[in-house]
């Protein structure tokens, strides 16, 4: 079975080296709270807010262990107003045996907002 895992997690400033630690935290756990391995992945989607451009967030993919061979795309966020600055997001696409109500979707910082069901 396909599913997808859904995450988000903000930063402080427009910073390289923020950015990259925040996201590779936020993929971290992700993979934690699903048991993810990086066979399983079909490809990563991350998108940040216009505010943030210091990097690619993708960068915190490449950082962890056997990722490497795994698809990821990074874009820009739908700028709407009064949406939550500096906001970084995920869609991580994996084979899994999980059930949909079993899939566990990470709200780090700020972005708990978006999710609070999640927290």
């Amino acid at each position: 079975m396909i599913r997808a895992i859904r995450g988000a997690t903000t930063v402080s400033n427009n910073d390289e080296r923020e950015i990259v630690d925040e996201t590779k935290r936020l993929l971290i756990e992700m993979i934690r709270q699903n048991d993810v391995n990086a066979e399983d992945v079909v490809s990563v989607l991350i998108s940040m807010t216009d505010d943030l451009n210091a990097t690619f967030p993708a960068k915190a993919l490449r950082h962890l262990d056997g990722w490497t061979y795994v698809p990821v795309m990074c874009m820009r966020e739908i700028n709407v107003p009064h949406a939550l600055p500096k906001c970084i997001r995920v869609m991580m696409t994996v084979h899994t045996k999980r059930a949909q109500q079993d899939i566990h979707h990470v709200y780090l910082r700020d972005a708990i907002q978006l999710r609070p069901e999640c927290e």
